[in-house]
């Protein structure tokens, strides 16, 4: 790793902390990188439900455990990801021992028991939780369908935070989803918000999912959500920031990316990194989901066998130009 490379996460100093999502291969493969660009940690699938607790009473820490002691070490922050979530939740949380869905009181028990838990073993490690990830539906319903909502009713959501604030009332909560630019799923979110809000519902953030591509959403459609969020005087965090080469439902494949498109996501990224720095206020952190080109969830999804290049660091750790467009605002200062 050059040292002479402008650090991205100082770029930001003035603005909001900078982070990446991680793994322990991640961290082992990125640690220059990681230590010389970002101040703030996510575990991607490390905290999640599937990952901490696969069995009932069965915790499984080293993983996380090990961020959290690199971040701790490095005087990074951490944020927590995720309690409640329709996917890689374990299929014993909801069904008893003649395999027949738990009830009501059960399964709010358990949450309580596995948030207890857990918060009790991070203690004040992490300072933020997404407390629920995905609850909006994709589609014209308002939540989405799973066993959460089956059970437990339209209030898990509500729920969960009131577990987690009384298990930690020191923890910054959010409410963290994707896709919540665009109007469709937006009105739904600040519908919930408010909702939450009105009933006292201890939810602190919102975390905006960014898994966004050079075409869309656009810079007015990003703009006009952030404008309307913020006026739900909650703290904004983009929590889950990616910029592919590809349209949803593009199932072409590049060998590499042509010039033409990568000056298009230099300038996208700049775009609404400016956009981000204009919301300082509210903005409270923006961490890409992932490192490096080399590491991506999207290499080979949703299309097999396609690679993807969505990060300002290309996949032999280079900055690209997208980084540069990045921080250009600060070298222009100095």
């Amino acid at each position: 790793m050059n040292k002479q490379v402008t650090s991205l996460y100082k770029a930001y100093e003035k603005y909001f902390p900078v982070g990446a999502a991680v793994n322990p291969l991640s961290v082992g493969k990125h640690n220059n990188l990681l230590l010389h660009h970002f101040n703030s940690l996510t575990a991607d699938n490390s905290m999640k439900f599937s990952h901490l607790q696969p069995v009932e009473d069965t915790y499984l820490f080293d993983a996380s455990d090990m961020i959290v002691a690199f971040a701790k070490k490095h005087d990074m922050k951490v944020r927590g990801h995720t309690f409640i979530w329709y996917k890689q939740t374990p299929d014993w949380v909801f069904i008893n021992k003649n395999k027949k869905p738990v009830t009501r009181k059960i399964l709010l028990e358990r949450i309580q028991k596995h948030i207890h838990t857990v918060m009790t073993h991070f203690k004040d490690d992490l300072y933020c939780w997404d407390v629920v990830n995905e609850a909006i539906a994709d589609d014209q319903g308002y939540l989405r369908p799973c066993k959460w909502l089956d059970i437990i009713g339209e209030d898990y959501v509500a729920k969960s935070f009131e577990i987690a604030h009384a298990e930690n009332p020191g923890s910054l909560l959010f409410y963290n989803d994707f896709d919540i630019i665009f109007p469709e799923k937006r009105n739904k979110v600040i519908r919930l918000i408010k909702d939450l809000k009105k009933r006292d519902i201890p939810v602190h953030g919102l975390g905006i999912q960014a898994h966004w591509n050079i075409y869309e959403p656009g810079i007015e459609e990003i703009k006009t959500a952030l404008g309307m969020y913020a006026n739900l005087g909650l703290q904004l965090q983009i929590t889950e920031l990616d910029v592919s080469y590809y349209k949803a439902g593009d199932t072409n494949k590049l060998e590499t990316p042509p010039p033409e498109l990568i000056e298009r996501q230099a300038e996208y990224y700049d775009s609404i990194f400016s956009l981000f720095r204009q919301y300082k206020d509210v903005i409270t952190g923006v961490t890409f989901w992932g490192v490096a080109d080399d590491m991506t969830w999207l290499k080979f999804y949703p299309v097999p066998l396609r690679n993807n290049w969505p990060f300002l660091f290309d996949a032999d750790h280079k900055p690209k130009d997208a980084f540069y467009k990045v921080i250009d605002f600060y070298l222009q200062n100095q």
